[in-house]
């Protein structure tokens, strides 16, 4: 490990720092690093990269809302790494004993707003007002996703609770006006657009059923130890030494803000980060540090 890198990045605690990096490295964290227990995470279907040519008549199209995923088991609200989420009584009283999918979303631009309402224990009533639960799938439903938009469309009219609404699904012509609306949704300040094939069974795995488009790539890694900065950021992060999902490690550097660069986030913390391609061992190039993710699961 090279010298220098810290697991918190405040201080040059070298032994404790290779102690935390090598348990991390194992898969594991160390004990004064350990995050607070979560429960199984909930089966969730996932999304690969859109790529051109794909018979567009068959998806649905919606706008990929920037907030943190929720999923409703019929008794609790959790993140997607299985933590339960400490909302209002109010904001879930009523609600089906059936799973819902969707996105806890507090508009265009609020994405910190969004992961701060939902990390708080204790919940903060006047931050949830502004809060919506955006339900984009059925998981417990039978039939095609076609079939899932119009249960869950009918199921969400019957509750009538205005901050828990369907996602808007709807259809494009062609390449041209998806290229478009992707344009038209960035510029108005939305993350990108997902396209969820009609004919699709539903299953907890990632493939081609469900796809995402945006203006970038992005992926997520774990923070593994921090890297000292110098010159400018001397005494502040210089940057985050990273783990993909794969076990590919490498160094995540800018993106920053000084704030943050003051107060990195903590090893074990998973991060999203933005890039253009990969080299050929499957490392990112131009990769930039986004946000903390925001499941939760770090």
């Amino acid at each position: 490990m090279a010298a220098g890198i810290t697991a918190r990045g405040r201080a040059p605690l070298k032994r404790r720092s290779i102690l935390a990096w090598l348990a991390l490295a194992a898969g594991g964290l160390a004990p004064s690093l350990r995050l607070r227990a979560a429960g199984s995470a909930p089966p969730l279907m996932l999304a690969l990269a859109y790529r051109p040519g794909i018979p567009l008549a068959d998806y649905w199209v919606s706008e990929k809302l920037d907030g943190v995923r929720g999923y409703w088991d019929g008794q609790q609200l959790l993140t997607r790494g299985g933590e339960r989420i400490q909302a209002p009584a109010w904001f879930t009283a009523g609600w089906p004993r059936t799973a819902l999918d969707g996105e806890l979303w507090a508009g265009r631009g609020r994405f910190t707003q969004a992961v701060s309402t939902v990390r708080q224990q204790s919940p903060d009533e006047a931050a949830w007002r502004g809060m919506r639960f955006m339900v984009f799938d059925l998981p417990g439903q039978a039939g095609s996703f076609d079939q899932r938009l119009e249960a869950l469309q009918r199921l969400l009219a019957g509750l009538a609770l205005p901050w828990v609404l369907p996602v808007e699904q709807f259809r494009v012509d062609g390449e041209p006006a998806l290229k478009r609306l992707l344009q038209a949704t960035v510029a108005a300040g939305g993350e990108g657009l997902m396209l969820h094939r009609g004919a699709s069974a539903w299953r907890a795995r990632r493939d081609d059923s469900l796809l995402k488009l945006k203006p970038y790539e992005d992926a997520e890694a774990r923070v593994l130890a921090h890297v000292p900065g110098k010159g400018r950021y001397q005494g502040m992060l210089g940057a985050l030494l990273v783990e993909t999902p794969e076990g590919r490690q490498f160094r995540l550097g800018t993106g920053f803000s000084d704030a943050e660069r003051r107060a990195p986030p903590e090893p074990g913390t998973w991060v999203t980060y933005r890039f253009r391609g990969t080299t050929p061992s499957g490392l990112p190039r131009f990769a930039s540090f986004m946000r903390v993710q925001g499941d939760l699961r770090g």
